[in-house]
């Protein structure tokens, strides 16, 4: 005997939908600006206004691959593909992830091979493209700020955004010290201290969404909590093949085995049950299957889970 849960559904659906004009509209933005940032800092020839350009092309194509998925989300299901397109966030999140390595190590060779050829950079470009580039960054974080904190696909496109800002601070700060000090060695080492904090924070991204593509627990998951709940329940006395996975990067699905000899769940029981486990512990997906853990017929899986 199983139940489903699903009135969430719609729920995601329609938050995703909600973001496909915000990451139109963050593309827009930050393209524009990353093409105009390059120019510029190719005539100013500054390696850290470069390096943040290459890094702004990274997030560019990282924010393309989210809206992607984000809009993949929006599929109904249909008879291959029972799930719908959602495990496609994980696979644009991890894609995200090896792109900000990969223009790292771009950045990284161009800035040590400018530290030992040092060249005079133009710091008053630099400043403006630097102030200009922070409004812009910090204004299209903002729009994914709201999703953040469900959704690791949005939460990597929102930091990718705001590490763009703190890193543009950076940049212009170097750019006023080279400008009084006139010491053009500070222009490479940012472009490398970039690098150090892109890598920082795309670690964090590169984990969680290698957690979701192998079926492991998401991390804000309460393992523990949700086996206990489950085998505290009136008449239940043993939780058996209990696996909890993310089926995107917004929606956690969960099966288990429930040993009731005693009684049976009502559709009701089943209902309350299933709220609890989507507002309590954020499973949107939940299956239950109960037995009565006769001898005659014992749970298959009683001995492998």
């Amino acid at each position: 005997m199983g139940a489903h849960h699903s009135h969430s559904h719609d729920h995601h659906h329609e938050a995703a939908r909600s973001f496909n004009s915000v990451f139109a509209i963050a593309v827009c933005m930050t393209l524009v600006y990353t093409i105009v940032e390059a120019g510029f800092a190719i005539a100013a020839d500054s390696m850290s206004l470069l390096a943040d350009a290459v890094h702004n092309l990274g997030d560019v194509l990282g924010l393309v691959l989210a809206w992607i998925a984000n809009w993949l989300l929006t599929l109904p299901a249909r008879k291959r593909y029972s799930y719908g397109f959602k495990r496609t966030t994980i696979i644009a999140s991890l894609a995200n992830a090896f792109i900000l390595v990969a223009t790292s190590a771009v950045i990284a060779y161009e800035s040590i091979y400018k530290l030992f050829n040092l060249t005079a950079v133009n710091e008053t470009i630099v400043i403006v493209m630097g102030i200009i580039g922070i409004f812009v960054n910090v204004s299209a974080s903002l729009l994914f700020m709201r999703g953040a904190k469900d959704d690791i696909n949005i939460k990597g496109a929102f930091l990718h955004l705001m590490a763009d800002a703190l890193i543009l601070v950076g940049v212009v700060i170097s750019a006023i010290l080279i400008h009084f000090t006139h010491w053009h060695w500070i222009d490479p080492v940012i472009g490398l201290l970039i690098v150090v904090i892109v890598l920082w924070g795309t670690w964090g991204l590169l984990r969680d969404s290698v957690i979701l593509l192998i079926d492991a627990i998401p991390h804000y998951i309460d393992y523990v909590g949700v086996r206990q709940y489950l085998h505290d329940l009136p008449g239940v006395t043993a939780v058996h093949d209990l696996h909890i996975w993310g089926l995107s990067t917004r929606e956690v699905a969960l099966t288990a085995h429930l040993i009731m000899p005693e009684k049976k769940l009502s559709d009701a029981e089943f209902r309350e049950i299933n709220e609890k486990l989507h507002h309590e512990f954020r499973i949107s997906h939940a299956t239950l299957q109960v037995e009565t853990g006769s001898e005659d017929n014992p749970c298959i899986r009683m001995e492998t889970c």
